[in-house]
């Protein structure tokens, strides 16, 4: 029995390059990874939700005072984690 993924894995990881439901690998060895990298769950919590703190919606990446982010604020994880739920 498998146990369960984590739900960024539903996006392709931008970090590492690999597909969809893939588990994240580091580049230089190929080792696999238990947890997807830092940008994967910010590339599937842009995807899923909207931004509770600088109202943006699905798709559109979070901004601070209309300077775009890297990544995700946290509560948008937070709602991609309770929309995956």
């Amino acid at each position: 029995m498998r146990a369960r993924q984590h739900p960024a894995r539903a996006v392709d990881c931008p970090h590492c390059g690999v597909p969809a439901h893939r588990p994240c690998v580091l580049r230089k060895s190929g080792r696999i990874l238990t947890e997807p990298h830092p940008q994967r769950v910010s590339a599937w919590a842009q995807t899923t939700a909207c931004c509770p703190q600088c109202q943006v919606e699905p798709t559109t990446p979070c901004h601070d005072e209309g300077r775009a982010r890297i990544t995700v604020h946290e509560r948008r994880e937070e709602e991609a984690r309770v929309t995956a739920a």
